[in-house]
């Protein structure tokens, strides 16, 4: 009725219908903005409108604000109404959409159900849908889960009910024990119709005209359209209460002269000459002279004559209120305020739908991926593949280890590291060049494949070899990269300065030719840095001794070199780390960081390890601490994982100890730290994971929160578990 108040008070225009034969309203004299409110959706030739519903408090409050300031800025007005307000509530998935649509007319607002996740009593946990995007049909949606359950595209969920009833809406989504509801609860978003787009067009026809037209001009047009309304039906009532002030005029006339009147009308032969005598005795018009012979008897009583001149005086007073209403258009604003005040106090209600953050620029893949430790394989022909990281047992110091990879004859493994799935890795190669991949965006493998060729996930050329590849949460500025090349130059950049990913790589450090880039580390700037060479020597020096330089830079001396040596690893210093020098056969050591002495860069350092042809050449160098665990992996593939506690810390100059085993003619090629999952002094391992830069504070802050269960089961695997204690 709100639409339809005064449609009887020449307020709109009314036209044909479509045969002719009656005639209809061009627009409804509405007191609300219903195309707005209650949105609107349509297709004609050419054209379409899709136009979502609002909430009626905001948009009644947007109206009044640019009755008050015709001039508000659109930005203002988005604050007042904050965006669609569906009947289904649900949530609306960031404001770009909203923004575009307000803006510009048009805008892809992006829905989702409200779903919360709580503990099953039974065990585990369960999702709960409470609302729905709108138009989107439950009963559908329950079907359309159940056919995905059925065809194993959603393995998570263990059963489903629809819980619905007087009260709401409410489907119990239950999962499998490990099930990771967050990740289910994304490929439900991904999968179904708990997510879906709305493609706002806010299409409309102005003057007859179709029109894509902004939140303001929407809202404008409205505010004009019911000062029209309100002119118009002041019009009419005026023209009324004039009419009726003529009428009431006369019957004063009569009653103030009822004897004379009388007397006319019984001498008179007919209803027309008693009218035309009237006229002529006292000047009246023929309507007054008809309302004066229609008046009942009844009105000469006392009191009847006295609600006349009442009436009367009503009416005057009605038409002074109406005049000043058509000559002053701040009181007809007023007027407009109040009415539209006095419906939302009818019918107003709270926002429904959300409006959130959460990102609107399509699902993001990320999202399903749980974030769990991967361990990752580079072989010399560029092959690469993902392992979850608990493949590997332990092992003790010695033993012969588990077969890693099968690779062909002429190719090896030459890179293993540990990164968690969501981490970004920035891949370096031996000619400087970055490029980027999410880890997981690497295929995964089992224990015993070979991997896929990293050409293939990249942008590289052919010929291209990996030199590091950094494990990277958020390319911050208070970070750095430190460089390390295989002729003892040593580069220092912001970490912010790589931050722009490229799919086909960048400059990431100027190489001489003859030359190559061995190592990258994160830093913070202010840590020490140790080199070491093939021959054995190695210099520890302050970061702060290389200036920190653009990104398309050479880099300054880090290490003299004699005769043919060369660098083959780069540790950056962490606190309470000892350094780990492991050799061609397997022979390794501890040393203590402070048995280096810290130089200035540029000199030729000191002797690692006395190197000869029981331990031959040095190939890698890591910074450790008791609770760290390695993986060793040779030219064959086979790899072995031990807890570095178990490695003696020895003098800085001597040949180490034996850490594995290894066939004839095998040779260790690389070697990976990693992080115990045993929580004794977990804490401090997980800084110190993180100011190494292998592992984000967000990763850390997760691992702190783990059991030490793989250990104990590998343990007892290895018939060394503790006695059962009842714990």
């Amino acid at each position: 009725m709100e639409l339809l108040e005064d449609i009887d008070k020449d307020t709109v225009d009314f036209a044909d219908n479509f045969d002719g034969r009656l005639q209809e309203p061009v627009v409804l004299p509405a007191r609300v903005p219903n195309l707005l409110v209650n949105g609107s959706s349509g297709i004609a030739v050419g054209m379409a409108t899709n136009i979502p519903p609002h909430n009626l408090r905001e948009v009644v409050d947007a109206c009044i604000a640019l009755i008050a300031d015709r001039d508000l800025s659109q930005e203002e007005l988005e604050a007042l109404v904050t965006g669609p307000d569906f009947p289904t509530g649900g949530l609306v998935c960031g404001r770009d959409g909203i923004r575009d649509a307000y803006r510009t007319g048009r805008g892809r607002i992006v829905m989702r159900a409200r779903a919360e996740i709580e503990e099953d009593p039974r065990g585990g946990e369960r999702i709960i849908v409470t609302e729905l995007p709108f138009m989107v049909n439950k009963s559908r949606l329950v079907e359309q889960i159940a056919q995905l359950v059925r065809e194993k595209k959603l393995t998570d969920i263990r059963d489903l009910r629809d819980e619905s009833d007087r009260d709401g809406l409410r489907v119990v989504i239950e999962l499998k024990r490990d099930a990771i509801p967050h990740i289910v609860l994304n490929r439900l978003y991904k999968h179904t119709q708990m997510q879906s787009t709305f493609g706002t067009i806010l299409l409309s026809l102005m003057d007859g005209v179709p029109k894509v037209m902004s939140l303001r001009e929407m809202l404008l047009h409205f505010v004009d359209h019911r000062h029209e309304v309100v002119v118009r039906r002041s019009e009419f009532e005026l023209g009324k209460a004039r009419e009726r002030e003529h009428i009431l005029e006369g019957l004063k006339i009569a009653v103030d002269n009822i004897d004379e009147v009388i007397r006319i009308i019984r001498g008179s032969r007919d209803t027309d000459t008693a009218s035309s005598a009237l006229q002529e005795a006292f000047g009246l018009s023929e309507r007054q002279a008809r309302a004066i012979l229609d008046m009942r008897l009844a009105r000469l009583t006392g009191l009847e004559m006295e609600k006349l001149e009442e009436e009367l005086a009503e009416v005057r007073a009605r038409i002074a209120e109406l005049v000043e209403i058509l000559e002053n258009r701040d009181r007809r604003m007023a007027l407009i305020v109040e009415e539209l005040e006095a419906v939302v106090e009818k019918h107003g209600d709270e926002r429904r739908t959300e409006i959130t953050d959460i990102s609107a620029r399509g699902f993001n893949m990320e999202d399903l991926i749980a974030d769990d430790d991967m361990v990752l394989t580079v072989t010399h022909q560029g092959y690469v593949k993902r392992i979850a990281v608990d493949t590997y047992r332990s092992q003790r110091r010695g033993g012969r280890g588990l077969q890693g990879m099968s690779t062909k004859d002429e190719d090896w493994v030459e890179h293993l590291f540990v990164a968690s799935a969501h981490d970004t890795l920035m891949i370096f190669t031996r000619r400087g060049q970055c490029y980027w991949l999410k880890v997981w965006e690497i295929p995964e493998g089992s224990r015993h494949s070979r991997g896929k060729p990293i050409v293939n996930l990249l942008n590289m050329d052919r010929d291209e070899e990996i030199a590091a590849v950094v494990p990277v949460r958020e390319f911050s500025e208070d970070k750095y990269l430190f460089f390390g090349t295989r002729n003892g130059v040593v580069k220092k950049t912001a970490l912010s300065a790589y931050g722009n990913i490229r799919s086909v790589g960048l400059n990431a450090i100027n190489i001489r030719e003859g030359d190559a880039l061995i190592d990258v580390r994160i830093t913070d700037g202010d840590r020490e840095v140790i080199l070491a060479t093939r021959n054995g020597m190695a210099i520890r020096f302050n970061e702060a001794d290389a200036r920190a330089m653009g990104r398309a830079t050479e880099g300054v001396r880090g290490i003299n070199l004699r005769g043919d040596d060369v660098v083959v690893g780069m540790v950056a210093v962490i606190e309470d780390a000892n350094l780990l020098v492991v050799t061609e056969t397997g022979m390794g050591k501890r040393t203590e960081v402070d048995a280096y002495r810290l130089q200035k860069r540029g000199g030729y350092g000191v002797i690692n390890i006395k190197t000869s042809s029981k331990t031959g050449k040095v190939v890698a160098i890591k910074g450790v601490t008791d609770d760290d665990q390695l993986m060793v992996i040779t030219r064959n593939g086979v790899v072995n994982r031990q807890r570095v506690d178990e490695i003696r810390t020895i003098g800085r100059a001597t040949q180490g100890v034996r850490l594995v085993n290894l066939d004839e003619g095998d040779e260790v090629m690389d070697v990976a730290r990693f992080l115990d999952d045993g929580e004794d002094e977990l804490e401090s391992e997980l800084q110190a994971a993180v100011e190494e830069g292998v592992m984000s504070p967000e990763h850390a802050a997760e691992l702190s929160a783990t059991s030490d269960a793989a250990d104990f089961g590998a343990d007892w695997e290895e018939g060394d578990a503790p006695e059962d204690d009842g714990s």
